[in-house]
């Protein structure tokens, strides 16, 4: 490899939940990593919506829907932020945010409705379940899957571990 070309980065795929209170802590770590890793981590959100959160699915498309506006790492988060009101007031929620982030709030509305967006989230959910995600947040960085449902403990030095490995493998 010349030194004129970059290594990709290492990929770090968070499977979440937009109503899961595990997730919105998960944040932290996220943002943390970040700052750490730079270009050299791409995270990526894989959606895992959860039966137990009945507007889960929908904050799911909505996600999508904000990606597809060019603010998805902000709508994620300011989401995630309010799980409480997501469980309490469901979609209008998601407009709301949508709206206070300067995006499109009708084409949020109909991306919503018209389910444009669901096979995204399926097919995430359906690759998740192949891997053995069962809850949220899980981790997947190289070939290693770190369950962060129960307990987060640790995690972020885990995936620190195996990003420092991956990235000096490349080097």
């Amino acid at each position: 490899m010349s030194d004129s070309t970059p290594a990709a980065p290492v990929v770090l795929d968070v499977w979440c939940e937009l109503q899961c209170p595990d997730c919105h802590q998960a944040l932290t770590d996220v943002h943390a990593l970040r700052a750490k890793y730079g270009e050299r981590l791409e995270v990526r959100l894989r959606h895992f919506p959860l039966e137990k959160h009945k507007h889960a699915y929908a904050a799911a498309q909505a996600a999508e829907e904000a990606a597809a506006q060019g603010k998805d790492w902000p709508y994620i988060e300011a989401v995630l932020a309010r799980t409480d009101d997501l469980g309490r007031t469901g979609e209008p929620l998601l407009i709301e945010v949508a709206r206070e982030l300067g995006l499109d709030a009708e084409e949020m509305d109909t991306a919503l409705i018209d389910g444009r967006h669901m096979l995204i989230v399926d097919a995430d959910q359906a690759e998740g379940k192949a891997i053995g995600v069962t809850g949220t947040p899980t981790y997947v960085i190289g070939d290693e899957r770190l369950d962060g449902g129960k307990s987060q403990d640790g995690l972020r030095e885990r995936i620190e571990e195996i990003a420092d490995r991956l990235l000096a493998e490349q080097g």
